[in-house]
């Protein structure tokens, strides 16, 4: 399994590069999962289904599943804080590459996502100055970056440009769950 975080400030386009990124990858005949941050409470189930009239009666796991679609929802009895490495190992292990957005603290390496303001906007700052888990930058202005840099530049407008980076660069991103795996119950 391939990982690989995307980073950057609301706003930057984050989620719509992993959303193109998905089907370049299956057109490579990659399997893809993504990890998302999701802030605060969410919902994936809708009042009046069984599914949620199941967790609101205080299953602690809820798990449905058909010929095409398989979810589990788990409902934490108090708040509970996941690391990224949780989260990936709850995956399914035959995936070939997963894009995880957000997560920005994570120790996963990292393709941080920076967009040129809007005329009269402030630009947002850099992480890769000082994060050493980003390892390219995709982005739509690379002479408009605060801070100059040798990493590689990533057309944020070309996900095809930057599913052939992240292929020639796959062994970088193996993801070895012994490694993180330790401690995780």
């Amino acid at each position: 399994m391939k990982v690989v975080g995307f980073a950057g400030f609301s706003g930057s386009g984050k989620t719509t590069l992993v959303e193109q990124l998905i089907p370049e990858l299956r057109l490579r005949g990659l399997r893809v999962s993504v990890v998302k941050h999701a802030h605060h409470s969410f919902d994936l189930d809708h009042p009046g289904k069984d599914t949620y009239r199941h967790r609101e009666a205080g299953a602690f796991e809820v798990v449905a599943a058909s010929d095409k679609r398989l979810m589990l929802v788990r409902e934490f009895e108090r708040p509970a804080t996941l690391s990224v490495h949780h989260l990936i190992a709850e995956l399914y292990p035959g995936v070939d590459w997963v894009l995880v957005e957000g997560f920005k603290d994570s120790d996963l390496l990292k393709v941080e996502v920076w967009r040129a303001p809007e005329p009269g906007q402030v630009a947002k700052p850099v992480r890769y100055p000082e994060d050493d888990f980003v390892v390219a930058i995709a982005t739509d202005a690379p002479r408009g970056l605060p801070v100059s840099t040798q990493l590689p530049l990533l057309d944020l407008n070309a996900p095809g440009q930057v599913v052939d980076w992240l292929i020639e660069n796959q062994l970088r991103f193996d993801y070895d769950c012994e490694l993180y795996g330790a401690g995780l119950a």
